[in-house]
């Protein structure tokens, strides 16, 4: 399935795979090839978890949180198309619509600012780190060389996802370099990220058009929490022997 072009193998679980096999499925060449692998377990919530392509956990993902509330749907693990999915940072609501999926993506904080390279980082937690930077045009921003080196720096013990944006006619505009995976379509908490600096150093308000390379979302505040609305579509359905995975 893909958000905005952002990718995933989207398996049934329970399943708890480990980080070769992650890898291994993720691989464009020699797997299917994702930007990370998203497991769906039944239950009443419904679980999600979700390792990016290099095999490590990621705390939250937008746009997965979006593939799984379709996913679910269309599978009748849930009944109506509003419910509550559990991910590894809580529960979080989802509404599932005919051509799109809100998300709830909880409390969305601005932590501090930092300096890298001479350029100003605002840095925001969306359940997961993220750094933004307000940059001329994205299209143009030398992302998959400045990103990898914010995304280690030693600031961020974690590391940290890395967001480019510009804000024109009411409009962000933005590239990412996702944690654990390089530079993606899209990326779902980033879009609440670039949204919140927006909000904050901007002064854009109401309802926030995020336009990625992977296409368009929607961010609003609301009751104290983001939400995040876009398309959720599937690429193609099969079966994946997991046993030649490692």
């Amino acid at each position: 399935m893909q958000g905005l072009g952002n990718d995933f193998v989207v398996i049934d679980g329970p399943l708890d795979l480990d980080r070769a096999q992650t890898e291994a499925i993720c691989d464009r060449r020699f797997g299917v090839g994702a930007d990370g692998v998203l497991v769906v377990t039944a239950g009443n919530p419904i679980g999600m978890e979700y390792w990016n392509a290099d095999g490590s956990p990621a705390e939250m993902c937008g746009n997965g949180l979006r593939c799984v509330a379709r996913y679910a749907f269309d599978r009748g693990l849930v009944e109506a198309p509003e419910f509550v999915v559990d991910t590894p940072l809580g529960p979080r609501r989802v509404n599932v619509r005919s051509d799109e999926v809100e998300v709830e993506l909880g409390e969305t904080r601005v932590t501090g600012h930092v300096s890298i390279d001479d350029a100003q980082y605002h840095l925001i937690d969306v359940g997961n780190p993220h750094a933004v930077t307000i940059v001329g045009d994205p299209d143009t921003a030398p992302v998959s060389e400045i990103g990898p080196r914010v995304e280690t720096d030693p600031q961020f013990v974690d590391g940290t996802n890395v967001e480019f944006i510009a804000v024109r006619d009411g409009r962000v505009s933005m590239r990412v370099w996702e944690r654990g995976v390089g530079e993606t379509r899209a990326c779902g908490t980033g879009m609440v990220a670039a949204a919140m600096v927006a909000s904050k150093a901007m002064g854009l308000t109401g309802v926030i058009p995020i336009t990625a390379p992977g296409g368009e979302a929607r961010v609003e505040f609301r009751d104290g929490v983001s939400w995040l609305t876009g398309p959720a579509e599937y690429s193609f359905t099969g079966e994946l022997d997991l046993t030649d995975s490692a």
